[in-house]
């Protein structure tokens, strides 16, 4: 099965982003650029060395204790606290995440991430950031669409957004989804995606914003500020709450990129807000 195009490049970024990031300015233009400055700084028997001036003996701090060099803070030595992971705050045996697929319905040039279906989309976001997307998703191809369920925990209205939809966006290529959220899968309401509107970073769809949240919870990955991902609020649907969500490609991607691109990518849909599913 042909590898959709956004997912070849994707793979080529990956490879190449062990490049350590130092700069490729030879050292000695650094070194001649450098000694037109420092010349005039050598002592010339004017009693200003070291020994007349006593600089070498007082503590001024501008060696070690300056930060200059072994406090830097460039290395591992940053001052600041190190990363806590999140730690969840859903109850045990639950999480916030689509917990099966009630329905797939794939779109030509689908199936990339198709040997991982259905786990590939359920679970935790394996986000990488806006610079690079994550190989950790499923194309739905041209329209298609995928029906998630959740089944420990509902998503509910409450403060600010109360789903988010994590695909796996990238700098100058974004392929976006349509969202519809439904009590029981049978009655859909959705929120309208302007697909063709780049200008204003199509609003209303899924597939525009990169991703930061993975399975090693280093962030929240119900808070959209620091999990990424694109978020929608039930409110604007009339909605208290939700248990099914359905993603359709726009239809409007592989237009927008002049070939096959394999459509919607999904990574993984989260919870905002949510409440536990209890027995009626």
């Amino acid at each position: 099965m042909a590898q959709p195009a956004k997912s070849i490049l994707l793979a080529s970024l990956i490879l190449t982003s062990g490049c350590n990031g130092e700069s490729s300015k030879p050292k000695a233009t650094i070194e001649e650029a450098e000694g037109d400055d420092t010349a005039s700084d050598q002592p010339v028997d004017t009693g200003s060395t070291p020994q007349d001036t006593g600089q070498a003996e007082i503590d001024t701090g501008d060696t070690a204790e300056t930060g200059d060099t072994d406090d830097t803070g460039d290395a591992g030595d940053t001052g600041e606290a190190p990363i806590e992971p999140f730690i969840p705050n859903w109850p045990e045996g639950t999480d916030p995440f689509a917990d099966a697929v009630s329905a797939f319905d794939p779109g030509p040039d689908a199936g990339f991430g198709s040997d991982d279906f259905p786990d590939i989309v359920l679970g935790s976001p394996e986000g990488r950031g806006t610079g690079s997307g994550s190989l950790h998703v499923l194309s739905l191809g041209e329209l298609g669409s995928i029906t998630l369920e959740m089944t420990d925990l509902e998503i509910i209205d409450g403060p600010g957004p109360d789903l988010i939809v994590f695909e796996n966006a990238f700098t100058a290529w974004i392929e976006t989804g349509r969202v519809e959220a439904s009590v029981d899968g049978v009655e859909w309401f959705g929120w309208s995606c302007d697909a063709e509107n780049a200008a204003e970073d199509f609003p209303g769809c899924a597939g525009v914003s990169g991703v930061y949240a993975t399975s090693a919870l280093e962030v929240d990955p119900t808070d959209p500020l620091v999990a990424g991902g694109d978020a929608f609020d039930l409110a604007d649907l009339g909605l208290s709450s939700a248990r099914f969500i359905r993603i359709t490609d726009s239809g409007f991607n592989a237009f927008a990129y002049g070939g096959d691109t394999g459509g919607f990518d999904l990574d993984a849909i989260a919870a905002a807000n949510w409440a536990v599913i209890t027995s009626e």
